[in-house]
């Protein structure tokens, strides 16, 4: 449970202090972590010490340790002196190894609690019984972030979040696919949602410059209560899916904040069909060339200002109208019209969230 690398820090940092040479083997007698060379020469001192009832047993200038795990042997880790100090050192290596392991099965007890709690895989009671029993506050504010990267199994990435906000007894950094990392945060009395935009930020920040990942950042709203968390994980994943359709171009996106986007992303794909032959008839977006779809999306960016579209067009005004009215005459729908504006633009947005609900299929 404990890597490798975590062993190999400690036993390295205790021989740094006490200068006492130190290796970590499990009961096969394989080596997990040593400042000793050629330690394949103890493999079978380590499983006869395995084999018998001594938790601690010296042997040709070395002093053998066991490390359990609920009764479990896990460790044998061997200190290099037959002193009484490097008897203490080996002790307290040992000691410390076993803290690592009760902190690490503790963490993982936790990590498991909260996967199911944000896919609601636990009964009420259980929530609030496995709460107590790990020391999770059950009333605290709390809200989720989805944090999505391009690779599958960004060990940097979850490394990085992990270092940003696993340090605080009330955060939870975890992770239920290949692609997302997920953050459970606690939210201070004093904290609104400007704040939550602003951690969204760091993450997205750090993530860049320290781990080297691109990502989108998505979060829900802002719960009361323990059992609440899991709504607002659905609430950052729905965020994420929307942001993608209709806001591709934002790599931060707040569930509250998702607009009409949010109504069409609830919308059942036949009710968007017939939607979106009410309003084309015969026609289809696929119908439109890529300098109408060019002109429409222009004219909708500068609030239906003819003057200003065609400017940033770099077409006359008139070439603007004339568009417009072939436009108007092929649907029925005209663009300087506000209402007629409005069902252009969602059935350009319903559009899209079919394209990409297909898309999700295949």
């Amino acid at each position: 449970m404990i890597s490798n690398q975590i062993l190999q820090d400690t036993i390295e940092g205790i021989k740094a202090i006490a200068r006492v040479d130190l290796c970590v083997m499990d009961t096969e007698g394989k080596t997990l972590a040593s400042t000793l060379r050629d330690t394949d020469e103890y493999e079978k001192s380590v499983l006869a010490f395995v084999d018998s009832p001594a938790e601690s047993q010296m042997l040709q200038g070395y002093q053998f340790f066991k490390v359990f795990d609920e009764n479990q042997l896990e460790y044998v880790i061997i200190a290099k002196g037959e002193a009484e100090d490097v008897y203490m050192i080996g002790k307290i290596a040992a000691f410390q190894v076993q803290n690592l392991l009760v902190a690490y099965k503790e963490r993982f007890d936790k990590d498991n609690f909260i996967k199911n709690l944000l896919l609601d895989n636990l009964l009420l009671v259980d929530i609030y019984n496995r709460a107590k029993k790990l020391h999770i506050d059950t009333d605290v504010k709390r809200i989720v972030f989805i944090i999505e990267t391009k690779n599958e199994k960004d060990t940097n990435a979850l490394e990085t979040v992990r270092n940003i906000f696993s340090s605080k007894a009330k955060d939870f950094v975890t992770a239920v696919d290949e692609k997302n990392i997920i953050l459970v945060k606690e939210v201070k009395q004093n904290e609104t949602y400007e704040d939550m935009s602003k951690t969204a930020k760091v993450i997205v920040d750090m993530l860049n410059t320290e781990a080297m990942s691109s990502v989108h950042v998505a979060y829900g709203t802002i719960v009361n209560e323990i059992k609440e968390v899991s709504r607002s994980y659905k609430e950052a994943k729905a965020a994420l899916d929307v942001g993608k359709v209709f806001y591709g171009n934002r790599n931060i996106i707040a569930y509250s904040n998702l607009g009409i986007g949010r109504l069409i992303y609830q919308l059942p794909i036949p009710l968007c069909k017939m939607f979106i032959k009410e309003i084309f008839e015969n026609h289809s977006l696929e119908d439109f060339d890529e300098e109408t779809l060019t002109t429409i999306n222009k004219f909708f960016e500068n609030s239906l200002n003819v003057s200003e579209t065609s400017r940033q067009l770099y077409i006359h005004r008139n070439t603007l109208v004339y568009r417009l009215d072939k436009l108007q005459k092929s649907t029925g729908l005209d663009l300087r019209v506000f209402e007629d504006a409005i069902t252009f633009k969602l059935a350009l947005m319903v559009v899209k969230y079919m394209k990409y609900m297909e898309s999700k299929e295949h």
